[in-house]
């Protein structure tokens, strides 16, 4: 499917404020404690005494947003969880993705955290439901995208992929606002699950064609001028890194030569030293 297809489903292209007020301290606080009670009314998680510390009470409402279904969120509780989503934001330390330097021409290498980047696009590792991790707290990429970005963003994926009428496909991919991040917009692809650390061909071929359809999409939308992709299915779908690199870097390549007309910045977006080492030492080959 196509994103032209639900574009005004989830009104794409429609501008998100993310110019709000912050909140201080206490309004943090505030605003946790009655989240809290809001979202654990749905009973999908239950929570006995709370935890004395902000920081503490501040994961047990991630938590809860990790399973909360795709449904409508009352408007009042929406907007101070949204306000709350954007002074965390604004808090952390952003990195605007034309001061990353390039590697190679128009290819650039970013090591830290996605949520943190502001570009045009960042390319998100989902599931196959497009819905985002339902582990609470766990550590994937895919669940620290739908955790700073917030609930609309899960409603959003649930309204493509009732449109599409199916799961999302191995190596497609879909693109929704950023709404809570920095970045404008968010492109959701699935990469291929490798067992046992043995790739077949069609993986292969099925990443690659992670980050064409990615591209593909950038292409087709004006505004987007620079995409951030993270290392898709190298975490928890466990493709080996250093395969995954080769063929991010040359499914890039072959990508920006056939369509030389479009300019766009490509940032390789890694979790650590060693990751980065891997990709500089390919861009340099």
């Amino acid at each position: 499917m196509n994103w032209r297809d639900y574009s005004k489903d989830i009104d794409l292209f429609e501008e998100f404020n993310k110019d709000v007020k912050l909140m201080s301290k206490l309004e943090k606080y505030r605003a946790v404690r009655v989240l809290i009670d809001y979202f654990s009314r749905a009973g999908i998680w239950d929570i006995n005494t709370l935890p004395d510390t902000y920081d503490l009470r501040r994961r047990v409402l991630q938590g809860l947003l990790n399973v909360y279904p795709p449904q409508k969120i009352d408007s009042t509780y929406l907007e101070l969880l949204e306000r709350l989503l954007l002074t965390e934001s604004k808090e952390k330390d952003i990195t605007n993705v034309e001061d990353i330097l390039e590697v190679d021409k128009d290819i650039a290498i970013f090591t830290g955290d996605i949520t943190t980047i502001k570009a045009d696009a960042i390319v998100n590792a989902a599931n196959s439901n497009l819905l985002g991790c339902i582990q609470p707290l766990h550590t994937c990429i895919d669940n620290a995208i739908h955790s700073s970005a917030g609930p609309r963003l899960r409603e959003d994926c649930n309204k493509i992929i009732k449109r599409q009428g199916h799961l999302e496909y191995t190596g497609s991919a879909k693109i929704t606002r950023g709404y809570c991040l920095p970045s404008k917009y968010i492109i959701h692809t699935v990469g291929p699950i490798v067992s046992s650390n043995v790739v077949t061909k069609e993986q292969e071929k099925q990443l690659a064609s992670c980050y064409k359809s990615c591209l593909d999409i950038s292409k087709d939308i004006d505004d987007i001028k620079n995409i951030v992709f993270c290392c898709i299915s190298t975490g928890a779908f466990g493709y080996p890194k250093e395969d995954a690199a080769k063929i991010a870097i040359n499914t890039v390549r072959h990508w920006k030569y056939n369509n030389a007309d479009k300019d766009i910045k490509i940032i390789f977006n890694v979790f650590s030293d060693n990751d980065e080492e891997i990709y500089r030492k390919l861009l340099m080959e």
